[in-house]
């Protein structure tokens, strides 16, 4: 019997920094004394990688057809899965076949969760570009985790020691977001972040951000605030939770806020995650919240620009695994 936790790790986009990733952290003694590392990749890919990058190749490999939820104790295990033609993978490049096997590697790794084969998915960065050139009808992983749980009432949280801010839309075009918002979705991320923190054994006052300028100022500037977001709050705090706002989102963030502040509700993508990057880049934790499984991943994208060059930093990997095992 595995006494540590069993954590599935998507191999991401094969010409991005995944695989790189990867092979770390299938070395990682950081992460080898919290959890058994399974990777969800192709062998050949990694070996390509692992020449080019300078590190070690993976030392415990199966096919996945072969795996039967068993892993040594003390060591990683990359899961062998078929269909990537590795010769053929120019790093730095999107490619469909990418694309289609950084999709099959999610599928799997999900499978497994859902069966509880593994505690949690950590997935590496794939490419929405790749992916759509594939013929995925997903814009990322979010939304594929979402259908392929079946979960209607999900959000993305990122998270870090510095900051936490969970998502009412996600990835909609900036022009979409009013349409999209509405009292109940606002509501179900409210009751979503609080339940993230009171399970990471955190505070959980929850500022929550106007959609515009200056928070409408009393209309003004739109009526999403008193319209949507301020009775959203107000079903929030009668159900006993602890919620300030809606502030204006260019003071929302400066220090004292931030201070007294255990997760912001955000209205829209960039209004979260500009001020998450610029102050937990490297540490930051990407989580999907609703699921019936524990869902991490890096902060950051596929590195196109340094794939394969052993220049990619395996901070926030390592960050998404010590959360997904938190959390499982």
């Amino acid at each position: 019997m595995n006494r540590k936790p069993v954590i599935g790790i998507t191999m991401g986009d094969p010409a991005g920094v995944g695989p790189e990733l990867c092979l770390r952290m299938l070395r990682s003694p950081d992460v080898l004394a919290r959890c058994i590392p399974v990777v969800f990749g192709s062998y050949p890919l990694l070996a390509r990688v692992a020449e080019s990058a300078g590190l070690e190749e993976p030392s415990e490999v199966m096919p996945v057809e072969d795996w039967d939820g068993s892993v040594p104790d003390s060591d990683g295990v990359l899961l062998d899965c078929p269909g990537l033609e590795a010769a053929a993978v120019r790093p730095g490049e999107v490619q469909r076949a990418c694309g289609a096997a950084a999709y099959d590697y999610v599928e799997r790794a999900i499978k497994a969760a859902r069966a509880g084969v593994t505690q949690a998915v950590v997935t590496a960065p794939l490419h929405k570009e790749a992916l759509q050139l594939a013929g995925i009808p997903y814009p990322g992983h979010t939304e594929m985790l979402a259908a392929h749980t079946a979960t209607r009432d999900y959000c993305m949280m990122l998270t870090s020691d510095e900051i936490s801010v969970c998502l009412v839309t996600t990835h909609v075009a900036l022009s979409a977001v009013s349409v999209a918002l509405s009292e109940d979705r606002i509501v179900k991320v409210i009751e979503l972040a609080g339940a993230a923190m009171t399970r990471m054994g955190r505070g959980t006052h929850l500022t929550v951000c106007g959609l515009n300028p200056h928070a409408g100022e009393h209309g003004l500037f739109g009526d999403e605030e008193a319209r949507v977001i301020e009775p959203a709050i107000a079903r929030a705090r009668a159900a006993g939770y602890t919620v300030e706002g809606p502030l204006p989102p260019d003071t929302a963030f400066v220090p004292a806020q931030r201070e007294k502040t255990d997760a912001y509700i955000v209205m829209y993508h960039d209004q979260g995650l500009i001020p998450f990057k610029m102050l937990a880049f490297d540490v930051g934790v990407n989580v999907t919240l609703g699921l019936p499984i524990v869902r991490t991943s890096v902060d950051h994208g596929t590195a196109f620009d340094i794939a394969w060059q052993g220049k990619a930093s395996p901070t926030s990997m390592i960050e998404a695994i010590k959360v997904a095992v938190r959390l499982g």
